[in-house]
């Protein structure tokens, strides 16, 4: 007898095209901030996750509230890039509607809120008219795909980010619903118009993720998606680009069926049609073998692992019609963003600014709204959640410059606080189960000290932080990693390599703040005292407490 579907399979295969009863969960449930428990599930599709205000959840039950329900919506940007005009209608559109607070996320995008639900129209209708959409930005289908997000990393980063967006196209589901849930609100299109060749009406096991990296930048922790291009360069001439899959970070604790896995390199395609054609299978290949049973277990990391490496291989092989080619050789030597400023090979000047977990604080917001007025210069989202302003040309440069001193914008950070990073947990996130956005700064302040005792402020260790195992701030492949157990207390994961080649290990479970601080200060001291030459805290890490 075969095993039964996860729930969520029915609601996908009866949703009508993603549709459910989102209309009537809108327009007629006045009675609750949520829509109906089908909703739930087919509003991700749509860009969008239900939440509610941890914070104020005790207090509202005293009173006998309903849960204080509100949206967040995540828009689709393939590769991070709006121009000055989107700028202002994403500003504008967040103090209109949810918090005010703008959120860069660590694939390339940026999500608000906050939304109440008679505010998901207007505010969907407000991105609809700036060209800018959230549809599969959530959702068992293929994510934002993100790419290396500095120009300077290559004269050709132009070509190489244009992948972001044909594969984003090429996968993006053919439901027109979400137009007609929240832009027109009527029907538009004939059903028959929506077949799917890709995504039938089940579409696919579980979320899925694609990035672009450009060596020798790893910006993007390639290894980490569940399909990872590699892009190969000789003389500024793109020859192609190394697959790798089965990459993927979320555990669950207490369940030794879950693991982190980093992706495995299966060959090298050397043509746009070729590698459009890999991608789009791959895909395939996971929504009919992907596991359907148990949504735990249904990333591609596990598809791979049942099938094996060379049976996937095997399989994608017999789909395209052709054999991939051997990989090809490449190194990443960085993995951080670069700040402040850098000029391009056209002579174009670009500005890192430095967004401390994404979140953009109210004076930041100001001076990009200022800049965007002026229509100098693009936005490019970091996959670290920084922001890239850019394309500015050297007559333009000084108003920029000009505009980041009158808003105190430039502000000195320690090596390590650049290179955190943290995921929204507490008090929105449903899954989390410790603080990490809110938290991961003070934690910094209170490490610095230890770095600055041991000559170690200018060292560009990673540090990055969940509140729950899920892995979204991707703290498995860090230096110092920081897992969420419960209130106040994490897994201090230890060893990952710098530029994102290596996953860390356990090194203490249930850590409260005093006993972290205790070990990293123990850490840098036994590193300071035994490195080899320029070992990095991660190797030296890894070598010491996990080789043997």
């Amino acid at each position: 007898m075969s095993e039964k579907l996860s729930p969520v399979e029915a609601i996908k295969t009866k949703s009508d095209g993603l549709r459910g009863t989102l209309k009537e969960s809108i327009e007629l449930d006045n009675h609750t901030g949520n829509v109906r428990p089908d909703d739930e599930i087919l509003v991700k599709f749509h860009g969008m996750y239900v939440q509610d205000d941890r914070d104020r959840r005790a207090e509202r039950a005293t009173k006998k509230l309903d849960k204080l329900y509100s949206f967040m919506i995540r828009l689709r940007i393939p590769g991070g890039v709006i121009n000055a005009d989107q700028w202002i209608a994403t500003h504008e559109t967040s103090e209109h509607f949810g918090t005010g607070t703008l959120k860069i996320t660590t694939r390339q995008t940026v999500q608000l809120h906050g939304l109440l639900k008679h505010q998901l129209r207007p505010t969907i209708q407000a991105f609809n008219t700036a060209k800018l959409d959230s549809i599969a930005a959530c959702g068992d289908v293929n994510r934002n795909v993100i790419v290396s997000s500095h120009p300077q990393i290559s004269q050709i980063h132009q070509q190489i980010h244009q992948y972001a967006d044909k594969i984003s196209t090429l996968l993006l589901p053919k439901t027109q619903s979400y137009y007609e849930v929240f832009i027109d609100g009527e029907k538009i299109y004939e059903r028959s118009s929506e077949a799917d060749p890709l995504y039938e009406d089940r579409y696919l096991p579980r979320k899925f993720k694609i990035a672009i990296a450009i060596p020798p930048s790893n910006d993007v922790d390639v290894f980490t998606n569940d399909i990872g291009l590699i892009a190969i360069i000789e003389n500024n001439e793109l020859k192609g680009f190394n697959i790798a899959i089965g990459g993927g970070l979320a555990t669950t604790h207490g369940n030794s069926n879950t693991y982190s896995r980093l992706g495995s390199i299966i060959g090298f395609t050397d043509s746009e049609e070729k590698t459009l054609k890999a991608v789009y299978e791959i895909l395939t290949i996971q929504r009919d073998f992907g596991n359907r049973v148990d949504r735990k277990l249904s990333r591609l990391k596990y598809t791979v692992d049942k099938l094996t490496v060379e049976g996937f291989k095997k399989e994608l092989e017999s789909r395209i019609g052709f054999d991939l080619l051997p990989q090809q050789e490449f190194k990443f030597t960085e993995r951080s963003d670069r700040f402040g400023w850098e000029k391009n090979h056209q002579g174009n000047w670009f500005y890192t600014l430095f967004v401390e977990h994404g979140v953009v604080k109210p004076y930041q917001k100001e001076f990009l709204f200022q800049l965007a007025k002026l229509k100098i210069s693009n936005f490019i989202f970091s996959g670290n959640q920084n922001l890239i302003l850019g394309e500015i040309t050297e007559a333009n440069k000084p108003l920029v410059q000009a505009l980041l001193a009158s808003h105190n914008v430039e502000v000195a950070v320690s090596a390590l606080r650049k290179n955190s990073m943290a995921c929204v947990a507490l008090p929105t996130c449903p899954l989390a189960l410790a603080e990490a956005q809110r938290y991961l700064p003070e934690l910094v302040t209170k490490i610095e000290p230890i770095l600055s005792k041991y000559n170690l402020t200018n060292d560009e260790i990673s540090i990055r932080m969940t509140g729950c195992p899920n892995g979204c701030g991707r703290p498995y492949v860090a230096e110092l990693g920081f897992v969420g157990t419960g209130p106040n207390q994490y897994n201090f994961m230890l060893g990952g390599d710098r530029f994102g080649e290596r996953l860390n290990k356990l090194y203490k479970e249930k850590q409260t703040e005093s006993q972290i601080l205790d070990h990293v200060d123990q850490l840098l001291s036994n590193y300071v005292k035994n490195k080899s030459g320029n070992e990095t805290f991660g190797d030296f890490a890894f070598r010491t407490y996990f080789e043997n």
